[in-house]
């Protein structure tokens, strides 16, 4: 029997369920990696293609709610979006199973699971990694990414090739969906490290309490569940480029042990005293103004200096009219590809529409919008209740502040209530600071007695 040639990699703690599963996909499959220790994923990915994940959802002792497979799933497809991700999961556990699928999991199998249900699974996400590996490349012929024609963005554009071609440290500046990922990895694929290491680390969504261990890595026996010498993000982007998303949110306490990697140029493993020496290109991005969050003493100046050799401002896109309907086009023939579906128009009223829409989510939320009306047209064209705008903003001059303003006090209103009137909670929900937070209040007369 001809093996497939594809790439499978099993990740659970559980040393039999490594040996059985790599034992029997073994006899199907070409390379089959297992790993024991989650910590790992971001090593391996880096210097294998692979196609397929099955990727466990519970690893430490006691914390049986699947919530670290959810993040590793997302990590996972930030790193290598055209593997395929399976969740193994004990039975009782299915409905954390289902958010998986919905956070963009292929599939999920029960433990214990059946043989031939593993393998037609794991066959059938081979399949699927295939063809959008084909996608991808296809897409990637015709066009890169989307860039535009606005001058602020041609500019930003044209700034990050300049920077591109040395070592300078750079931050992106932007709202959120504005497209600080995309800019980031183009400077790091214009860069003399482009065939070294690209590794992206989400800021905002490190718990405080492993984000050391995350970034600079750990010796054996550092803490419970150490249970390997682990490297963290930091040595796996040696020679490479690390890539720092929502740098802004990272606490004073910790924003000191990331200057200190910084300024030294070595990272020291949790458990260890040695310093190990980096070689690392360091890109970040936030949403937040941190002058202001500098002035309010919640960044660290010396910090800010250190990461702010180059400044790139990406604009949003209510500053880019002129971009918004070749976006749109780009995007549709995108998601025409990723679904298969054959050739789909937009209907005139709905480029009318696109065209006048504020887009306070900008591209992510043209892309989300976009995707869902190619899932749902009839007809091979898009209608206006299929790309589904809640509100057509009349946009000019006049009534842009006031629009943003509304969605503002909105937002700001709505989080404070799920938190009841908590500024603390209320300001870690919306990426602020506290005084931030206060002078929104102030801002909008907001009262929370």
């Amino acid at each position: 029997m001809k093996k497939t040639n594809a790439s499978i990699l099993i990740i659970d703690d559980q040393e039999d369920i490594l040996f059985a599963s790599k034992v029997y996909l073994k006899k199907y499959f070409e390379n089959i990696y297992t790993l024991n220790n989650p910590k790992n994923i971001v090593e391996l990915l880096a210097k294998n293609t692979i196609d397929v994940v099955l990727l466990d959802m519970n690893y430490r002792i006691g914390f049986e709610d699947g919530r670290e497979g959810l993040y590793l799933l997302k990590e996972i497809k930030t790193l290598s979006p055209k593997t395929v991700v399976i969740l193994m999961t004990a039975f009782g556990k299915v409905e954390t199973a289902v958010e998986g699928l919905k956070s963009g999991a292929f599939d999920y199998i029960l433990k214990p699971w059946e043989n031939k249900k593993l393998l037609e699974s794991v066959k059938q996400a081979v399949d699927k990694a295939r063809k959008d590996q084909k996608k991808v490349k296809d897409i990637e012929i015709k066009k890169e990414f989307f860039i535009g024609n606005s001058e602020t963005i041609k500019k930003a554009y044209s700034l990050a090739d300049k920077v591109a071609k040395t070592d300078a440290n750079v931050l992106i500046l932007g709202e959120n969906g504005t497209g600080k990922f995309v800019l980031a990895h183009h400077i790091y694929t214009q860069s003399e490290r482009k065939e070294k290491p690209f590794i992206a680390v989400d800021l905002g969504s490190l718990n405080s309490n492993i984000f050391e261990s995350e970034l600079f890595g750990y010796a054996k026996g550092a803490f419970t569940d150490a249970k390997t010498d682990t490297p963290g993000r930091f040595e796996m982007a040696q020679n490479g480029t690390i890539f720092l998303d929502e740098i802004g949110n990272v606490p004073l306490l910790l924003q000191s042990k990331l200057l200190q990697v910084i300024q030294t140029k070595t990272v020291t493993r949790l458990g260890e005293t040695k310093a190990r020496p980096l070689n690392v290109r360091i890109i970040t991005a936030t949403n937040l103004n941190l002058k202001e969050e500098v002035a309010e003493k919640t960044f660290r100046e010396d910090l800010y200096y250190r990461i702010n050799t180059m400044e790139i401002v990406l604009p949003p896109l209510r500053e880019r009219d002129e971009d918004k309907i070749p976006l749109a086009e780009y995007l549709l023939d995108k998601m025409i590809e990723k679904y298969g579906r054959d050739e789909i128009v937009f209907d005139q009223k709905v480029l009318e529409q696109i065209e006048k829409h504020a887009w306070n989510g900008n591209i992510r939320e043209m892309e989300n919008k976009i995707e869902r009306a190619v899932i749902l047209c009839e007809n091979n064209k898009i209608t206006v209740s299929d790309l589904d705008l809640d509100i057509i903003t009349p946009y000019d001059d006049h009534t842009e502040d006031n629009q943003l303003s509304a969605v503002e006090k909105a937002t700001v209103e709505k989080a404070l209530l799920k938190n009841n009137n908590n500024i603390s909670k209320t300001a870690e929900e919306l990426g602020l600071s506290r005084g931030s937070l206060y002078r929104r209040l102030d801002k909008y007369n907001i009262n929370i007695d």
